[in-house]
């Protein structure tokens, strides 16, 4: 099936309604979207494409919780953008986050995208609390976001060398940061569905 999306009508949304629905309604990124996929408890579990979404919801696996303001349209059908769907049937998902790859996104995710030694929220990269040099492993236990100038700051040298000790104890993500390493900006209508940092 072949979806298109129709042009953008003139003065068609209203302020309120974008803000509530997000910035996905443009028609440009009506099929490039992300969606976000509930468990059958409404728990978040994963991002998808629009185009699984639509598979989904067509072989009924999946009901449409939250839709965009763009349609989609084939050659017989006018189907809603999904924005937030949830299945049908209840996925067990395994809890080893602390399996999950360790990358860049994630750390930057778990922390909030703010240098774990200063609070800056910019030129971010990873540091290992305990230096690998020193036995320290590459484990969520031991990996925070660090801005550059900190980074080089503290160099080669344990925490209490350096006098330089993260704001907030590593630890492993909780599910829903992959929600957030997978989507880059989290639309408005996804913001009822996760839960709140803690």
């Amino acid at each position: 099936m072949e979806i298109t999306v129709p042009p953008e009508p003139v003065g068609s949304v209203s302020p309120s309604e974008h803000q509530r629905r997000g910035p996905e309604a443009s028609p440009k990124t009506a099929m490039g979207g992300r969606v976000l996929v509930l468990n059958a408890t409404y728990e978040p579990i994963n991002v998808c494409t629009v185009r699984r979404a639509i598979v989904l919801l067509l072989k009924e696996k999946a009901e449409l919780l939250e839709r965009g303001l763009w349609e989609l349209h084939s050659e017989s059908a006018t189907l809603a953008r999904p924005v937030v769907i949830r299945l049908m049937a209840y996925v067990n998902v395994p809890r080893d986050a602390h399996r999950r790859k360790i990358t860049r996104r994630a750390v930057f995710a778990r922390d909030s995208w703010t240098c774990q030694y200063c609070g800056s929220r910019s030129n971010l990269t990873v540091d290992h609390v305990i230096p690998r040099s020193k036995g320290g492993s590459s484990s969520w236990e031991n990996i925070v976001a660090s801005c550059a100038p900190c980074n080089r700051r503290k160099g080669d040298r344990l925490p209490r060398q350096a006098g330089m000790h993260p704001r907030h104890a590593p630890r492993t993500p909780r599910a829903e940061i992959f929600i957030h390493v997978a989507s880059p900006t989290i639309p408005a209508a996804w913001l009822a569905y996760l839960p709140q940092a803690a």
